[in-house]
């Protein structure tokens, strides 16, 4: 069963700074129908101004992922960490405890496009913790790479839940797979282009939440950039 969440039907958020899609319900965004899936709480759809972005600030009990889609991101937190985010980064940041954090567009002529990603950790008030790597083109392209994982397999960072997280690329007629476990659920976020999932059209910003398949079927009608996550049952 494939649910689509349109692109266009997320919540909005705009200043003069930040431009912003909600998937789920996010700050002033409420809707009953749309809190999360599986462990998943927020992806946000952020266009970042020239020299904007968001002052110090902390978080609890989350782990964040950011995943820039063009342009760059600066990241400073309480930990001492500190780091420019590009295309082809993927940032882990496990708040646990209590972590603080800025991140800003360092560009003076360019926006920054990102998905800033929160699940739920599998325990609460762990240690705060921050992982940053980079994964080349080649290793997105034409399929789908394992980015994110429970014991940071493959090279991927490692996040405190049982799940999964893939990126890839895809040009127009290509076709990308991934076999789901009995139980399992999963969330396709189109980042870029267009692709069908399991025959049913996606465009770009479209999310779909997925049960009780066993498959996944991602073929590109448009240059298309996707993110997969192999969650865990809804309710379980």
């Amino acid at each position: 069963m494939i649910s689509i969440r349109k692109g266009t039907e997320r919540g909005h958020f705009r200043n003069d700074w930040l431009d912003s899609r909600h998937s789920f319900s996010f700050g002033g965004y409420y809707d009953p129908q749309h809190l999360g899936f599986s462990a998943l709480r927020v992806i946000n759809d952020d266009l970042i101004g020239p020299g904007g972005g968001f002052p110090t600030h902390g978080h609890k009990d989350m782990e964040i992922i950011t995943y820039v889609l063009d342009g760059a991101i600066e990241h400073k937190d309480s930990l001492g960490n500190g780091s420019v985010i590009r295309p082809g980064d993927i940032q882990r940041m496990s708040a646990g405890s209590g972590i603080m954090h800025s991140e800003f567009n360092p560009q003076a002529g360019e926006g920054t496009r990102l998905l800033q990603i929160w699940l739920l950790p599998n325990a609460r008030g762990i240690a705060p913790g921050y992982e940053q790597i980079h994964v080349p083109a080649s290793e997105r392209s034409g399929k789908l790479k394992l980015v994110a994982s429970p014991d940071g397999r493959e090279g991927g960072v490692t996040i405190h839940q049982d799940a999964l997280l893939y990126a890839g690329t895809l040009k127009p007629g290509e076709v990308a797979t991934l076999s789901l476990a009995d139980k399992r659920t999963a969330w396709v976020q189109v980042a870029k282009g267009a692709v069908t999932l399991n025959g049913t059209a996606m465009a770009e910003g479209d999310g779909a939440a997925v049960k009780k398949e066993t498959a996944l079927n991602i073929a590109a009608t448009q240059p298309a950039e996707v993110l997969v996550f192999d969650l865990p049952p809804v309710g379980g």
